[in-house]
């Protein structure tokens, strides 16, 4: 039997949560922490307080994944408000500007998203994370400061209009709520396409509601509120014995990269740091392509090598046919 008071080793993996309203990421970061019992938590890909959702976590060891992770694609769903503009671009902020936007032909709409669909310029909004000589841009938007954030290349792979419905805001103003949904590049900010939407369409538009829906392969289906969570923390079963529904290191690897099988003479030698001849993984070269592999594996990025037992090595990509090491877990 095992002794009261006995600690438990934190698990290896990664934590698919529901994000709640009202958190910012990193309370979500704390509370696992707690689950957990270790300080070695981490996350990939911001979400804003009022943002619900996917967010990925990763504990111990697989804290190292999440640089990678959050390069992946995500996808969103949200509500759009024609009408109004916000300091924030979404339903935090102070509202700057109203006009009514009832009649806004579908057409118009439509075109609207086009443009901004696909490979596109966007200016992030003011009141984010970014950092400006050294200092966020939302404490220079706070002290007062008048922002400007350049222009960054980033991906909106689909840009969905689901439904329109003309209503009135709270102050009266005739606005218009747009049900869209979005798959889009790392980096791309949501409500900074519903800011560039309503700009477009002469009206303003701010983000009002939104939900991740997914992080490379991990989906919503997939995610835990922190009350199942702890709850399952309470339960005292699953992962070293913390009751956290996790996923182990090499699954979530698997899942989300391309995947290399070697011999266990190659993974002798990368565990040693040599660079071993690697691949190209785009079906070129006769070897074993990116199909079938990780569901969010990308051609050219991080490889998940494993060797001959199973067991998850490292991730590499490939640098002039050589594997080079990104991260190494053994």
């Amino acid at each position: 039997m095992e002794a009261s008071g006995a600690k438990h080793a934190a698990p290896d993996g990664l934590v698919i949560v529901d994000k709640p309203a009202g958190f910012t990421s990193h309370d979500v970061v704390a509370k696992m922490r707690g689950m957990a019992r270790t300080r070695r938590v981490g996350h990939a890909g911001t979400l804003d307080p009022m943002a619900t959702g996917v967010l990925v976590l990763g504990i111990e060891r697989a804290t190292k994944l999440l640089g990678h992770l959050a390069l992946t694609e995500k996808e969103y769903v949200g509500t759009i408000r024609l009408g109004q503009t916000t300091v924030t671009d979404d339903a935090e902020g102070e509202i700057t500007a109203s006009k009514a936007a009832h009649g806004i032909a579908r057409e118009d709409i439509d075109a609207g998203i086009a443009g901004l669909s696909g490979a596109i310029m966007q200016i992030p909004s003011k009141v984010s994370a970014i950092k400006i000589d050294g200092k966020r841009s939302y404490s220079r938007v706070r002290d007062g400061e008048d922002v400007e954030i350049p222009a960054r290349p980033v991906t909106v792979s689909s840009f969905v209009l689901h439904s329109a419905h003309e209503t009135e805001a709270a102050d009266g103003t005739p606005v218009t709520d747009l049900l869209v949904s979005v798959e889009c590049s790392s980096g791309t900010y949501i409500r900074a396409l519903a800011r560039d939407l309503g700009e477009g369409l002469g009206v303003g538009g701010h983000l009002t509601a939104l939900r991740r829906t997914r992080v490379g392969p991990y989906k919503l289906d997939r995610a835990r509120t922190l009350e199942q969570l702890q709850a399952a923390v309470n339960g005292g079963e699953g992962a070293e014995g913390t009751g956290l529904p996790v996923m182990p290191i090499g699954d979530a690897a698997a899942a989300a990269f391309v995947r290399w099988d070697v011999t266990q003479a190659q993974a002798r030698l990368l565990a040693n740091g040599v660079r071993i001849a690697m691949p190209l993984f785009d079906g070129t070269d006769g070897s074993d392509d990116a199909e079938g592999a990780g569901t969010g594996g990308r051609v050219g990025g991080p490889v998940a090598v494993f060797g001959p037992d199973g067991t998850f090595l490292a991730l590499v990509e490939n640098q002039g046919g050589k594997a080079k090491s990104l991260a190494v877990f053994v």
